[in-house]
């Protein structure tokens, strides 16, 4: 029954297809782009409308640097304008693919970022809400126009509008490697272009090796290593001042640690612990478990996805398995939850594990919040996840800041420090939700049956 149902609802996007360039299906079409864009407006007229120092000062720096190269001056000695002063923190391969932007005026380049930054969601949403977007059937860009308009309100999805980040580029990237069911490109090279820009992504080297995707680890790899030695020949002494210079430096270039927007483990730490051999000992030790734990967690929820799928051993002793498309053909919208969450679990321990992780780089909350959601019919989990991204709409860490300060009382200070610490912890919590609670929902035990998960067949919520 499952397989006939699973056919039954890939069939529906080819017959929707099929009658696509009908009048009413443009109107839908253009329902969904207009909504969307409706959403995102306000964002946009803020941040693109804030006073010329302070809009989209990331991708200023990027310009910087595209400037440098052009001039040949020293990459990592380079800062921003005043009042900013910030220095180019990427590999020199960054770099290079901020040239263009530094060919076009100030204003043009923050609008094609901005639109690049909004294709990246929509890519992005698509992926995270597969199943349930497909269930719409003739109403599919209305529903994704729907979800990327909730979404685009997330608020690390608009503190990426504000700084004009990549967040959203290399969450596109690793989704679309990890969880395209069948790649037309090597499987771990969208990753390896990831980590090429940005070494966060490297977190995904591991995930590819613990689950036995050892050939995607290696498309990963290679890459990676042919952009950073294509910009050491192209750049060589930028090249040798990041990798032996400005990278060891870390947060003397990044920012505070014990900033309120590093909602890494590391800066948690540094918020309780004055700065000495303790703080590092007790930071080492909460990575490492954290690290173990996450892992295990992606590696379960993964072996998970191949049970759902009826595999007959684990993917990575399977060769010849494109694990990928088998999980998503025989289990549909389950196996694509469990591979989606293990997904999710690493994008969290990228900014978890890292000595900095902003705000802005919780963007992996919007597959989170997918894989809670599923294909939309089991009620508990899509009221779970309505309430994640409810959470994340609002600011919470900067409401923390307001209760600390000598004015303020020592409950009004502890209350401050737990709520400054609201999306990194929140953050932690979601690794354990999606590898424990979510594997639990999709297999229950005798015990755990519950009324609000029906059984049902795989269908549209069209007519």
């Amino acid at each position: 029954m499952r397989e006939v149902s699973g056919a039954r609802e890939r069939a529906e996007p080819a017959r929707a297809a099929r009658r696509w360039g009908t009048p009413p299906d443009l109107l839908i079409l253009l329902a969904g782009i207009a909504l969307a864009v409706v959403a995102v407006t306000p964002i946009v007229t803020r941040w693109l409308g804030n006073q010329p120092d302070q809009r989209l000062v990331d991708l200023e720096v990027y310009r910087d640097g595209g400037r440098a190269l052009l001039r040949g001056a020293p990459l990592y000695d380079v800062l921003t304008q005043p009042p900013q002063f910030l220095p180019f923190t990427y590999p020199p391969f960054a770099a290079v693919l901020a040239v263009p932007f530094t060919l076009l005026p100030w204003r043009a380049a923050q609008w094609v970022w901005t639109i690049l930054l909004y294709v990246a969601l929509v890519i992005s949403v698509w992926y995270a809400f597969r199943d349930l977007v497909r269930r719409a059937g003739r109403w599919t860009p209305l529903a994704l126009g729907a979800l990327v308009a909730a979404m685009a309100w997330l608020d690390p999805v608009r503190d990426q509008i504000r700084f004009g980040q990549v967040g959203l580029f290399l969450l596109a990237l690793c989704l679309a490697d990890c969880c395209t069911r069948s790649a037309r490109w090597p499987r771990g090279m969208l990753v390896g272009l990831a980590l090429a820009i940005k070494l966060v992504p490297g977190v995904f080297l591991i995930y590819f090796l613990i689950t036995g995707r050892r050939d995607a680890a290696v498309n990963a790899l290679l890459t990676a290593a042919a952009a950073t030695l294509g910009a050491f020949a192209l750049l060589p002494s930028d090249s040798a001042d990041y990798w032996f210079g400005a990278l060891l430096q870390g947060g003397d270039r990044t920012g505070s640690v014990s900033g309120t927007t590093n909602q890494a483990i590391n800066g948690i730490v540094a918020r309780i612990l004055p700065e000495g051999p303790a703080r590092s000992l007790v930071w080492l030790v909460l990575v490492l478990a954290m690290a173990y734990y996450g892992f295990k967690a992606a590696r379960r929820v993964t072996y998970g996805a191949d049970e759902k799928a009826g595999l007959p051993s684990l993917t990575g002793r399977v060769r010849g398995t494109d694990h990928y498309a088998a999980a998503d053909r025989l289990a549909g919208p389950d196996a694509y939850s469990l591979l989606l969450a293990g997904v999710a679990i690493v994008g969290l321990l990228s900014v978890l594990l890292s000595p900095v992780g902003w705000i802005h780089h919780l963007v992996w909350i919007i597959p989170v919040v997918g894989a809670l959601a599923g294909d939309g019919r089991d009620t508990r989990r899509c009221l779970i996840a309505a309430v994640v991204w409810t959470y994340f709409l609002f600011p919470l860490p900067w409401w923390g800041t307001k209760l600390i300060g000598p004015d303020h009382s020592l409950f009004s200070v502890f209350w401050g420090r737990v709520i400054q610490d609201a999306f990194g912890a929140a953050a932690i919590l979601m690794v354990i939700v999606l590898g424990t609670w979510l594997v639990k929902r999709l297999f229950p035990g005798p015990s755990d049956e519950d009324p609000s998960q029906r059984d049902v067949e795989v269908g549209t919520l069209a007519p």
